[in-house]
């Protein structure tokens, strides 16, 4: 019975077929039937096995399709208000984008994350883009001993200085891709329309990283009242994030060519940086004052990935 109970009050999918299984190969035997007494505990642990092996076998292959690694937040498919009528202009109108559903990264990508890729690909790809700027004064990544690593204290800040292109081969490389402009914002704003990450109210030192000073990151999981509805990080402050979209006109359209990562197109940049006033951490600003040239990479923008 005890080992009943603790089944059961740790996985309670169990607890049916357990007690289905312990009622089938626990009636007392009837008089004659002695010699049988040991085969029944027999059946009775291999019934419970069998139970116990098809349970877990269910939710290794419910984790397998779920397609969500543990380092990634699902964001659910359906409908959510992108941009704003009383913003910027690139921030009108306000209007329904209806995605499927997705994951994105927790925290952005940080300069230990980056320098294990740089030592895979090195900081060139094979067409001559550049991926990193590791030649700039903000780089917190730097070759030492034939090996790329991340400046001490730095290794778990956002990585900058990334050219839009190493960020997406970046996240190519471990099966992922830079989410939408789109995505991103919803797994920012959730679907209340809410103006920051956490909510309506104005930005606070203890949500995110912002007004600091030049290059002044903080580490990608300081600020964990600054998350958003989805319980994603770093949303807003502490570096910029390329998204795959290019930076046209609203409304978004998938289909009309903002998506086509072979276009040579400006890219788009979300959440604001660690040098940002708070009018630039809100959930539709999109950069629009920003230098973003996106062959080359900048102090104060940086990515995550989506799948």
């Amino acid at each position: 019975m005890l080992s009943v109970v603790l089944i059961c009050i740790s996985m309670p999918e169990l607890c049916i077929p357990v007690k289905a299984v312990r009622e089938i190969t626990s009636a007392p035997p009837c008089q004659g039937q002695r010699p049988l007494l040991k085969m029944r505990r027999t059946m009775k642990a291999w019934a419970f096995l069998l139970v116990f092996g098809m349970v877990l076998a269910s939710r290794s292959v419910k984790l397998a399709f779920s397609g969500v690694a543990a380092d990634m937040v699902a964001i659910p498919a359906g409908p959510f208000t992108m941009g704003r009528d009383d913003g910027p202009e690139d921030e009108r109108p306000a209007h329904r984008v209806n995605l499927p559903a997705y994951a994105i990264d927790r925290t952005p990508i940080t300069n230990a994350q980056f320098a294990v890729f740089l030592n895979r690909v090195g900081s060139t790809n094979s067409r001559g883009e550049r991926l990193y700027d590791f030649d700039d004064g903000d780089a917190r990544i730097h070759r030492r001993e034939g090996k790329w690593t991340a400046d001490a204290g730095f290794e778990n800040h956002p990585v900058v200085e990334v050219s839009w292109f190493g960020a997406r081969e970046y996240c190519a490389s471990v099966g992922k891709r830079l989410p939408t402009e789109a995505e991103w914002e919803k797994a920012a704003r959730g679907t209340d329309g809410r103006k920051y990450p956490w909510g309506n109210s104005a930005p606070e030192k203890n949500r995110a990283q912002f007004g600091a000073g030049w290059n002044q990151t903080a580490p990608v999981e300081n600020f964990p009242k600054g998350a958003s509805p989805y319980r994603v990080l770093d949303l807003a402050g502490n570096a910029w994030e390329w998204v795959s979209s290019a930076y046209f006109p609203y409304p978004y359209d998938p289909t009309d060519g903002r998506e086509d990562l072979t276009a040579d197109a400006v890219r788009g940049t979300r959440g604001g940086g660690h040098d940002s006033p708070p009018e630039e951490l809100t959930t539709t600003q999109r950069g629009r004052s920003l230098s973003r040239n996106f062959r080359s990479g900048h102090h104060n923008i940086g990515f995550r990935c989506a799948r």
